[in-house]
């Protein structure tokens, strides 16, 4: 396989607008707007760039490229610490029960509340894949690196780590969520909206939003059955994500109401899971499965960070390493990397 994950550069700008227009909305860490993705670029090269491993609110955008034919086909993203700028909002679901002694009942109303639980955790986040290459396990190689990256620079992350599912969107591209609850308060479409926190963040939430409990059973029968709910074409993340520990602990964007999952970072399974080990040599041929196993490897700090399936297997005090892999990720006797079963 020559698919590597690798950081991204200015010179992928035009590739990622080219996914960012396949996203099909509701999509706001990519959206289909130049600047804004250009800005994304800026703002992931300096955080590369920064020397001090420390907690920050640093954005680290990698990309999927095909080095046998040069061709960027996925993308995602990993933010440092979200809350910082402005607040990161979410609804969390609650219950309120009250009792009547007089007519001898108990009722139990569900609501949502308005939230900033989760601001100072770390958050993983804008992966796409292009529709073409939706086999052979990429879709997991772009979001288990993540994590990798996150364990060889663990100072600069959280203790909670959060991903944001995409909500249920309509045929006509609107959020059933948000016409029944925030759109009733700004204004604007769905799409406007979000376009909107893409290129401007969510500050216009903080002004505009009522802080008030929201009671569902006020909600119309569209917005209440998408609560929770990610898009059919999220379905797949969301199980990638409860395989690495994540869990769906009540909160729902203030968007379109898909789930916001959480782990605690440590204990995400492909960090636990990781070890480091030392090349020791590079062999021609390591297909055998009883010999080598089939692992996903990464290597590198920072902007040099590489990520790629591979084979390796036990050699002295370190690992041998498939010459493809070795020269894909562009590693040698003496060079460490970190490895997880695939």
């Amino acid at each position: 396989m020559s698919f590597i994950i690798r950081s991204a550069g200015e010179a992928d700008l035009q590739s990622l607008y080219e996914m960012a227009k396949r996203t099909g909305g509701g999509f706001t860490n990519l959206p289909p707007d130049k600047p804004s993705l250009a800005a994304k670029l800026a703002t992931s090269a300096q955080a590369f760039a920064r020397a001090d491993d420390t907690l920050a609110p640093d954005l680290f955008v990698f990309v999927l490229e095909n080095r046998a034919t040069g061709e960027v086909r996925g993308t995602c993203q990993i933010f440092g610490q979200v809350g910082q700028k402005w607040p990161f909002y979410s609804y969390r679901m609650g219950m309120l029960t009250q009792h009547s002694v007089e007519l001898d009942r108990t009722f139990r109303a569900e609501m949502l509340n308005l939230s900033t639980d989760l601001e100072g955790a770390s958050e993983v986040g804008g992966l796409f894949l292009h529709p073409g290459e939706r086999a052979g396990g990429l879709g997991l190689l772009i979001a288990r690196s993540r994590y990798l990256f996150i364990r060889n620079h663990r100072a600069r992350f959280a203790d909670c780590t959060l991903a944001e599912l995409r909500g249920v969107i309509d045929e006509a591209g609107g959020s059933p969520f948000w016409d029944g609850v925030a759109g009733k308060f700004f204004g604007m479409s769905f799409q406007d909206a979000d376009e909107f926190n893409a290129k401007h963040g969510n500050q216009f939430i903080a002004d505009l939003m009522p802080k008030h409990p929201v009671y569902i059973t006020m909600l119309s029968e569209a917005a209440r059955s998408v609560i929770g709910i990610p898009h059919p074409s999220g379905r797949a993340a969301m199980r990638m994500l409860e395989n690495e520990g994540f869990a769906w602990e009540k909160y729902v964007d203030i968007f379109d109401g898909g789930p916001t999952m959480t782990a605690r970072t440590d204990q995400i399974a492909s960090i636990r899971n990781a070890v480091d080990a030392v090349i020791t040599a590079v062999n021609d041929d390591l297909k055998d499965p009883d010999a080598a196993e089939s692992q996903l490897i990464a290597t590198g700090r920072l902007a040099d960070f590489r990520a790629a399936y591979g084979r390796i297997a036990p050699h002295g005090d370190g690992v041998t390493i498939d010459r493809a892999t070795a020269e894909l990720l562009g590693v040698e006797p003496g060079v460490s990397i970190t490895h997880v079963v695939r």
